[in-house]
């Protein structure tokens, strides 16, 4: 899921609202946590385009016998991407 600046900065500002108005936090400095919230969120997602590159990859170097064994490239995609987030605890 890709999102944009705007999408990811509503984001962060709808969770630290929601964690305010619960009074789940004590927000002194708003704009400082709401900055901290938008760089995990950034974070996240970059360890997740990483990922997918590197899937990318590794399928690109086994493309011949995925086309040969008529093998769908969604699905391996799928399946390597979970069993590396898993194996490096990337929540997906």
């Amino acid at each position: 899921m890709r999102l944009n600046k705007n999408q990811i900065e509503h984001l962060a500002f709808v969770i630290l609202h929601n964690l305010a108005k619960e009074s789940k936090i004590i927000a002194e400095d708003r704009t400082r946590l709401l900055e901290e919230i938008t760089g995990l969120i950034l974070d996240d997602l970059q360890k997740e385009d990483k990922l997918d590159q590197e899937v990318r990859e590794i399928l690109g170097k086994h493309m011949e016998k995925i086309r040969r064994e008529n093998i769908e490239y969604q699905t391996m995609f799928r399946m390597i991407k979970t069993k590396l987030a898993r194996e490096r605890n990337i929540v997906l």
